[in-house]
């Protein structure tokens, strides 16, 4: 639906450290860095962009499929680990759908990151 995502940092390698654990679950992996930014995405395919501001501004929500239920929980734990700060566990979320199962994380930046998998049972 979109074609890319630029997000405003404080910190970089912070910033990288965080979506590098969280997104590889999902088969999303850093496609480029630097001192300024950094792009992630399918392998070859970046199209979220983390680009360094002295400024973040509001947050933003980002929400990433997954494919199984599995990913979602890898995502949060890998998230947490790489210093997110637990919004929500990996779980069922019935008001959202009847298939909704996803975890969410607070990014470095005050971003909520979102991870959900559509699939019964997946």
């Amino acid at each position: 639906m979109y074609d890319h995502i630029g997000l405003k940092v404080k910190n970089v390698a912070a910033s990288v450290r965080f979506y590098e654990a969280a997104l590889a679950p999902l088969g999303l992996v850093v496609s480029g860095q630097n001192a300024e930014g950094a792009g992630f995405g399918p392998p070859g395919a970046p199209a979220l962009w983390l680009n360094k501001a002295d400024a973040t501004g509001a947050s933003a929500h980002l929400a990433f499929r997954a494919a199984t239920q599995d990913a979602v929980r890898a995502f949060h734990a890998g998230g947490l680990k790489a210093g997110g700060k637990d919004n929500g566990a990996a779980g069922p979320r019935p008001d959202y759908g009847p298939d909704y199962y996803a975890a969410f994380l607070i990014d470095p930046d005050g971003n909520n990151v979102e991870a959900v998998c559509m699939k019964a049972g997946g």
